[in-house]
């Protein structure tokens, strides 16, 4: 019987990804375990192995297709003494770019029929989702944004997501099989000014129009841009942020991180001796922002419609820029960690980030995050809040400054940081108390070591 292979979902948040090469061809034979594909999600570019054993019968999807729906066909294996040829037909009618993604099982809209009348009003049916009228219903910003644009009732769609919660491939799905509209609103009195229409972003020809033809060039978006972009759009829009200054005085960190360097073992590697670590102040930020959160436990804390999130330990994500976008490599349990092995861990993140090797668990979740644009001499920022975290925190550049000390002027290395946080989880005294803490550890760093 022949052996369907189908797109993984390399994430729990995978929707579709692009099959950038096959590492077989047609009559290869492979073994479980065997890696026959490599497949780019919008974070990174992984390998696929096989978990059957059999003969290459047809490659569905040809290497370099983009969109590929997760569970879609992609490949077909013959098995132990099957007719290659006779399995390779079941994937003749596979369509090998997207996949439908499933319809969910949404009633389309009939014209409702009169009825003769009833003794008693019938018990209210459960909507789409299998939920009573008058019961919540789960759904993501974004699922709910959509199906509202395309005036769907989104209680009439079925959720396929954590618990039932309805996600934007349910949405998807339910607009192309002609879900229920939802209720339309009252009309307003006759005489009162019209609601103003939401404004609607420029369409890509009224983009081009504004430029001359031949003064520009197109450039399609990759998975990861486009990902970027709607996740920005989203926590922009979904997510209330305050933002919270402050400034750190540096010398003593500084002065600790030199001898910390200094007294640094030596190791032999391939490329010679070399010291064990090399701390950066990043590495301390990290470190700095970690304890403050178990030091602010209500702080350390993640925003869910229906329940606060508390989280045990501060795993600290760290934006690192790579080519075509950002991603942010996630130091877990941070708290617990000494300087060395956060400053090697990151390190070690940070390259396999730019190489796009970095597993889905290496960079998703956490509980907070660090942005430090101060190596390009930027003073301050603000930098917008990647979901599920509640805070993120942007830090500057350390700079000479003039400030006052005991009435006197004196000269310090100071160093900006502004908080960022989600209203709902962290209120403005909550997030306050956090930077301070966080300040504490910067400007006593010996703590640290602790």
């Amino acid at each position: 019987m022949p052996i369907n292979i189908t797109m993984p979902a390399l994430s729990p948040t995978m929707e579709e990804g692009n099959l950038s090469k096959w590492l077989v061809k047609e009559g290869d034979k492979v073994s479980p375990g065997d890696v026959i594909a490599e497949i780019e999600t919008d974070k990174a570019t992984m390998e696929v192995e096989a978990v059957d054993e059999g003969t290459v019968a047809k490659l569905v999807v040809p290497a370099g297709t983009e969109g590929v729906k997760v569970n879609a066909l992609i490949a077909v294996l013959a098995a132990e003494g099957e007719d290659a040829a006779a399995a390779a037909k079941s994937g003749d009618g596979a369509a090998p770019a997207k996949a439908e993604a499933p319809k969910a099982d949404a009633p389309k809209a009939e014209t409702p029929k009169p009825e003769a009348p009833k003794p008693e009003p019938a018990a209210p049916a459960p909507v789409g989702n299998g939920r009573a009228n008058g019961e919540r219903i789960f759904a993501s910003p974004l699922a709910r944004r959509i199906a509202r644009e395309a005036g769907v009732d989104v209680s009439d769609v079925t959720g396929s997501g954590p618990h039932g919660r309805v996600v934007k491939a349910d949405v998807d799905a339910a607009i192309s099989s002609g879900a229920k509209a939802a209720p339309a609103a009252k009309a307003a009195p006759a005489g009162a000014p019209a609601p103003a229409a939401a404004a609607k972003p420029m369409s890509d020809d009224q983009v081009l129009k504004l430029f001359a033809d031949g003064s520009y060039e197109l450039v399609p978006h990759d998975n990861m841009r486009k990902t970027i972009a709607r996740r920005l759009v989203e926590a922009t829009t979904t997510i209330p942020h305050f933002y919270l200054t402050l400034d750190c005085e540096l010398d003593a960190l500084l002065a600790l991180r030199t001898q910390i360097n200094a007294a640094a073992p030596v190791k032999k590697t391939d490329k010679g001796e070399a010291p064990a670590y090399k701390l950066s102040v990043n590495d301390m930020v990290i470190k700095a922002m970690a304890m403050a959160l178990m030091a602010v436990p209500d702080a350390n804390a993640s925003w869910t419609d229906s329940a606060m999130v508390k989280h045990k330990h501060a795993d600290v994500g760290v934006a690192v820029s790579i080519p075509g976008g950002l991603i942010t490599p996630i130091i877990r349990r941070a708290d617990e960690k000494t300087l060395s092995v956060i400053s090697n861990e990151m390190k070690d993140l940070a390259s396999r980030a730019r190489s796009r090797k970095l597993k889905p668990e290496e960079y998703q979740g956490g509980t907070t995050a660090v942005s430090n644009l101060g190596m390009f001499g930027v003073k301050d920022f603000a930098a917008v809040i990647n979901p599920p975290h509640a805070t993120i925190l942007a830090v500057g550049a350390g700079e000479e400054r003039a400030v006052v000390k005991n009435g006197e002027i004196k000269i310090a290395t100071i160093m900006s940081v502004t908080l960022s946080t989600d209203h709902r989880a962290v209120d403005g005294a909550l997030g306050a108390e956090l930077l301070v803490a966080f300040k504490r550890n910067i400007e006593n760093p010996m703590g640290m070591l602790v």
